[in-house]
């Protein structure tokens, strides 16, 4: 069985690059894509006004939602699913993801926001593709 990760951020483009996984010939065979969605670290400070299990459950379900479309998409087409909430720095956290499930490929959906706005806020997708060991298809 094929690992493949698909990142999410909740997005329209997630939705288009999980379409795509289920309407593309070349990829039916044996897979299990690994949704994965990344909420960030919460601050110190609110880390000293809100307990550990309260802060996991908000991470939880923020991933829920944010995973909720790309997976009905994905069980809709026959696809084989496991949904994974990380935390921490997305580019960061879905590369090493990726290596522990040994993925053949990450897929994403990509925002085209240019050059100048990537700059300036930074890419999720090019930080995974200057740091992935496999390669990153961006839909």
């Amino acid at each position: 069985m094929n690992n493949i990760v698909l990142a999410t951020d909740g997005s329209a483009s997630s939705d288009a690059a999980a379409r795509y996984l289920v309407d593309n010939p070349l990829l039916k065979c044996d897979f299990v894509v690994h949704v994965v969605h990344c909420e960030p670290e919460v601050t110190g400070e609110v880390r000293s006004f809100v307990n550990h299990d309260e802060i996991a459950a908000w991470h939880q379900e923020e991933s829920d939602k944010a995973m909720q479309s790309v997976t009905g998409i994905l069980r809709g087409g026959g696809v084989v699913v496991e949904c994974h909430g990380l935390v921490g720095f997305a580019p960061e956290r879905i590369v090493e993801y990726a290596g522990t499930v040994d993925a053949i490929a990450i897929v994403m959906g990509s925002h085209h926001r240019g050059p100048f706005l990537n700059a300036i806020i930074g890419s999720v997708s090019g930080r995974v593709l200057a740091h992935a060991r496999c390669p990153v298809l961006l839909i």
